[in-house]
């Protein structure tokens, strides 16, 4: 059986009609001269339709350069040219960038019979077969879109046409029509040294346009000013997206080069659309529901993974460089979990907090929501990525006017990026000291994973301690025998054995001696490291939680009582409220760690103090007194109470809590 298609010619006069059967001959017929009916000028703008007929959905290479171009003429959306019809320009703007086999002029209508008579537009000369197959795919898109051309309009470049012609080599010539939407793509934007400033006239932002992105007001810090822009340009790519992935497109060729900001309308155009592929392109009707929901959930994760990248460059202008960039990539290609962006991008930008960089600062606002929406973009598997419609929902693209109620998942992570951030300021007075804790106590409120398997598969890695409630030193005029600063402390976890719960877990604490009486301003010194090794099994466990009240006599009783105890009460408040249960528990379900081997201790120490027994125990003993005790003596500690893949937080046998964050140390060496 034959399956029949429509194509053009690149005749005026007259049309083809090819028919290929089972046994593929064909038969090619010619029919006479036709008359043209109308006016001339008209004629000459429509093109001469053909049969074609294959038994199979792709035709041959010599007919499938003929130009063949599924167009709705009839009911004006798409038009043929004429070079004649236009003025070429004598400059092409840099953002136009044409890519292989494709030639780019920028052009005014000069005929005055056109309905874009005056309109600059661009003229994209495709020369190879690949480019020619994505101005054909930019028309047959178009036909899907016409019914909300609004929308198509606001956030697409309008495709008004082509022009065809055949070459003295026998070869059909297609040239491209789209709109022209200033000089710039969105990259050459943001390469710009006032880009920010710019992009604020461009765009027009006053109080009504701000309105958007749920704002209220303009100017301010530059950082509340590039945060108010990214929003707009994200939602305005987010809403764009979403037009296309609800026409059952994917985009598929989502990158800051293809992506221009018009003047006119202040809208994000994502291309030509000459790209986009169909969520149900090979078997619409043949295939099974559950494989086309598959090829549909693969194709809009891949679009939200590139928006990811996007979203990172805008918001962070380092990641421009190739170099900086190429390794931001190549962590996540390696199966990383993009939830330690941050940890990983402090280290190859070389810092060691947020302060003094704008693009951190905006990721970190907010509680850090800028980081969980980028973990959701990029999500390691294609089934967590989050859509475009949760994305336009999400706090870090909400102005303070919009009231978004945050998920548990949004407040857990917002959570542990307040104490991250808190702990990196290095200021433990004792209202930091207090939030710290109070914070831990809420996140092992709230732990996702209580189970000893959900341990199993989270906890090995490398952890690097932030934080302890036990004791500290702080400011001290302590005269120590041997200086000695304190560097990275991690804590590796490996399992045994996959036939049992056994785990491996591995202290290294890194340190620098000062020698001499002063500290040198470079900090030079003898670098050494400290080691601890244990064994332990993992078990299910409980935590009880015992209510304390004031007797007559002023002391404090552990009985049975009806009053809540502090932590209770602060989990009370309203901000809490709807987050956590209506009643405090009496237990928590938590990792239970037992150790099951005596501790393995090595040093090592750089010259001349690698010589000296004494200067050796006068560093050890210096190393333990600043080191939280459990780092030390592994077998402290007791049991695991809030796991996800960015935090651990383990309880020591005093009760003290050690915060860690997960390591990407490794990855920064290779």
């Amino acid at each position: 059986m034959a399956l029949c298609g429509i194509g053009l010619s690149p005749s005026f006069e007259s049309f083809e009609a090819v028919c290929v059967g089972g046994n593929f001959s064909t038969r090619l017929i010619r029919p006479s001269l036709m008359r043209a009916v109308g006016k001339t000028s008209d004629w000459k703008r429509r093109p001469g339709l053909g049969v074609r007929c294959s038994s199979s959905l792709k035709f041959e290479e010599n007919v499938g350069r003929d130009l063949a171009v599924p167009v709705e003429e009839e009911s004006g959306h798409v038009m043929k040219f004429k070079m004649s019809d236009f003025k070429v320009l004598d400059r092409v703007s840099v953002g136009l960038g044409g890519r292989a086999g494709e030639v780019v002029y920028e052009a005014i209508v000069s005929d005055a019979n056109c309905p874009l008579y005056s309109t600059q537009v661009v003229l994209r000369r495709l020369t190879s077969v690949r480019a020619q197959r994505r101005g054909r795919r930019a028309i047959e898109v178009l036909k899907k879109l016409v019914r909300r051309r609004l929308l198509y309009h606001s956030y697409s470049m309008q495709v008004h046409g082509y022009i065809s012609s055949a070459t003295s080599s026998g070869r059909g010539s297609f040239t491209l029509v789209h709109g022209y939407h200033g000089s710039f793509s969105l990259r050459h934007w943001l390469q710009q040294s006032d880009w920010l400033p710019t992009l604020e006239a461009t765009l027009a932002l006053d109080k009504e346009s701000v309105r958007r992105v749920g704002d209220d007001t303009v100017g301010g810090p530059a950082v509340s000013r590039q945060l108010r822009m990214i929003r707009l340009l994200m939602r305005d790519l987010l809403i764009g997206v979403n037009y296309l992935h609800s026409h059952g497109l994917a985009h598929t060729e989502l990158r800051l080069e293809n992506v221009h900001i018009s003047p006119v309308d202040r809208h994000i155009k994502v291309g030509i659309l000459g790209n986009t592929a169909d969520f149900y392109e090979d078997s619409p009707n043949g295939g099974t529901m559950d494989d086309n929901m598959d090829r549909r959930q693969m194709m809009i994760a891949f679009d939200m993974r590139c928006l990811g990248f996007m979203m990172a460059k805008m918001v962070l202008q380092e990641l421009m460089d190739p170099s900086i960039f190429s390794k931001f990539k190549s962590f996540l290609t390696k199966g990383n979990d993009p939830s330690c962006l941050r940890e990983f991008l402090l280290q190859i930008l070389q810092r060691n907090s947020s302060s003094g960089n704008a693009g951190l600062q905006i990721l970190d606002r907010n509680w850090g929501a800028g980081w969980h929406l980028l973990s959701l973009l990029l999500a390691t598997k294609p089934s967590k990525r989050v859509s475009c419609l949760d994305a336009l929902t999400h706090p870090f693209l909400c102005g303070p006017r919009w009231r978004v109620v945050p998920s548990i998942d949004i407040i857990r992570w917002g959570l542990g990026s307040t104490a991250l951030r808190i702990s990196e300021e290095y200021i433990y007075g004792q209202p930091q000291r207090s939030r710290l804790s109070h914070f831990i106590e809420l996140m092992e409120m709230l732990n996702p994973h209580s189970r000893p398997k959900n341990w199993l598969e989270l906890l090995p890695g490398k952890w690097r301690l932030l934080y302890s409630t036990g004791r500290h030193i702080g400011l001290t005029f302590r005269q120590p025998l041997e200086r000695v600063l304190i560097g990275n402390v991690h804590l590796t976890v490996s399992r045994v054995s996959k036939l049992n719960t056994s785990l491996s877990f591995t202290s290294d604490i890194g340190f620098r001696v000062m020698i001499g009486q002063n500290w040198p301003h470079d900090k030079t010194g003898v670098d050494g490291k400290l080691q601890v090794n244990s064994i332990f099994k993992l078990k299910a466990g409980r935590r009880l939680y015992l209510k304390e009240e004031e007797n007559a006599t002023g002391t404090l009783s552990m009985g049975p009582s009806n009053t809540h105890d502090a932590f209770p009460q602060k989990l009370s408040g309203r901000k809490w409220r709807k987050a956590l249960l209506k009643e405090f528990p009496s237990s928590l379900p938590v990792a239970k760690l037992v150790s099951s081997e005596i501790d393995n201790v090595t040093m090592s120490l750089g010259h001349p103090l690698s010589t000296n027994v004494d200067s050796a125990r006068n560093v050890l003993q210096e190393v333990r007194t600043q080191v939280p005790t459990e780092m030390f003596d592994l077998s402290k500690l007791v049991c695991g109470t809030y796991v996800d893949s960015r935090l651990l937080v383990i309880r020591g046998v005093n009760g003290s809590a050690l915060l860690f964050t997960r390591s990407c140390f490794d990855e920064i060496c290779k």
